[in-house]
């Protein structure tokens, strides 16, 4: 049990999120064995998830049969992936030479609930890999019990991009982080920090410290310019417009001066990819190209999700969706007469927005007014020539218990650790060590009863996880 003077003298010396806070607890959050053993399961179904859905989009976009010994050709998939995507960015990701690069780093989004784990959303470029290595240090009391215990995430960190380039023995990695990513900043300074010191060659910069040299990209150490190897971005492909210097990421990468990741692939980011998951046209494609322990694995866990594509349907025809009062949909409209307890649904955007994170366009049904709702819907169908939303069905998160320090005055003498009802949030952090997934870390998020939509606000307490009996 950890002194709440303890934690945050260590979050002090060290800020790990730019002008950010979230509430202190004595303790770890505990997980089963079964449950860590789960978690184990689920990052190796992420990694195949991702290896079927590249295999659907190139078949997609090449208009070949997605079936073995079936009639289905789907080009739409590629048409909604591709949607609002720069051409150019569209071209990288269909380049042969990408075939089989996947994310270095996958974090589902795990909600507790009565039947187990919902599995929400799947993060190819996830914040709070420093903040999960660092709580996993401060909690670790050399019992091995912390899931990734002490320092294993940030060496599987280091080596699930160092493996990017196989004959290079300490290989310069830069970690770059965008302006619009900058909240992350501080904890990727603390990554590289940490490596470092152990004698590894990673840097934190931003966008405008690199530049172009001889083919190569590089950024000046003391005024001498240095080749990079490896780039990690830490800033999703919406946000390549943003940055100034991303021609000579694109150029060193096409040169094969230096490797990038997450890959360019934009539809390693789309949220609807989980809809294609159980989009009615799809299943057989599904059950096809990924074992059956892992398929029947992603349907308990992916909630029902669909893709609101507001094309006109012939006279007679409905929308895969939910239904309404009992009856099928002919227009994603008339989502907006539903009941409330039929609103147990939540819009978000499919990704490439700068809305597409932190939960800023997400509405849940259930917990807002009808006006609201309705405008969601219609907001939804007005960015659909660009920008698809998703449609998904809501798994309300179980209450559970666990001690949070409470301090009215704010000072340490007087906080005191209680135990408080809440709502849990799971983000287990996987590596891609050469086409295994290590679980080197787990980010618990406790929210209070009344959230209904758990991310990282300041009223929640976050914490690594340990292993009990």
């Amino acid at each position: 049990m950890l002194a709440y003077e303890t934690i945050r003298s260590a979050l002090g010396a060290q800020p790990l999120f730019e002008a950010k806070s979230w509430q202190l607890s004595p303790d770890a959050w505990p997980l089963t064995r079964d449950q860590v053993a789960q978690l184990e399961q689920i990052g190796a179904a992420c990694l195949e998830f991702h290896q079927a859905l590249e295999t659907l989009y190139l078949r997609s976009v090449a208009g070949r049969n997605l079936l073995r010994n079936k009639p289905l050709v789907a080009p739409w998939v590629a048409e909604y992936l591709d949607r609002g995507k720069p051409a150019g960015l569209v071209q990288q990701a269909r380049d042969p030479r990408m075939r089989g690069v996947f994310p270095p780093v996958l974090r589902p989004d795990l909600l507790l609930t009565d039947d187990g784990f919902a599995l929400t959303e799947l993060d190819s470029v996830p914040g709070g890999i420093g903040l999960t290595a660092f709580l996993n240090r401060l909690y670790d009391e050399g019992g091995g019990a912390i899931v990734g215990r002490g320092d294993r995430m940030v060496e599987d960190f280091y080596q699930s991009l160092a493996c990017l380039r196989p004959g290079s023995r300490n290989p310069l990695i830069a970690l770059v982080v965008s302006e619009e990513a900058a909240t992350y900043r501080p904890e990727m300074r603390w990554l590289a920090g940490v490596l470092q010191q152990q004698g590894r060659r990673v840097f934190c910069l931003r966008p405008e410290e690199i530049f172009p040299l001889g083919g190569a990209l590089c950024f000046d150490v003391e005024g001498t310019p240095e080749k990079i190897d490896i780039v990690y971005r830490f800033f999703e492909l919406f946000d390549l417009g943003n940055i100034r210097t991303a021609s000579y990421l694109v150029e060193a990468w096409e040169n094969g001066e230096a490797a990038i990741a997450p890959p360019m692939r934009h539809f390693q980011e789309e949220k609807l990819a989980m809809a294609l998951f159980h989009h009615h046209l799809l299943q057989d494609f599904w059950m096809e190209n990924l074992a059956g322990r892992t398929w029947r694995l992603l349907d308990q866990l992916i909630p029902m999700s669909w893709v609101m594509d507001p094309a006109p349907l012939p006279p007679g025809a409905v929308l895969d969706g939910p239904r309404v009062g009992g009856r099928a949909l002919a227009d994603w409209r008339q989502l907006g007469h539903a009941s409330q307890k039929e609103r147990d649904l939540i819009i978000k955007i499919s990704g490439f927005h700068e809305t597409a994170w932190g939960a800023r366009s997400v509405v849940l049904g259930s917990d807002c007014s009808r006006e609201d709702w309705q405008a969601g819907i219609e907001r939804a169908l007005q960015f659909a020539p660009t920008h698809l939303h998703v449609l998904q069905e809501y798994r309300k998160p179980r209450q559970v218990q666990h001690p949070v320090y409470r301090s009215p005055t704010g000072e340490a003498a007087a906080a005191v650790a209680t135990p408080e009802s809440g709502r849990l949030r799971l983000c287990p952090y996987f590596f891609n060590l050469e086409g295994r997934m290590r679980l080197a870390g787990v980010l618990a998020t406790f929210c209070p009863p009344d959230k209904k939509i758990i991310h990282g606000m300041q009223d929640a307490a976050l914490l690594p996880c340990r292993v009990v009996d």
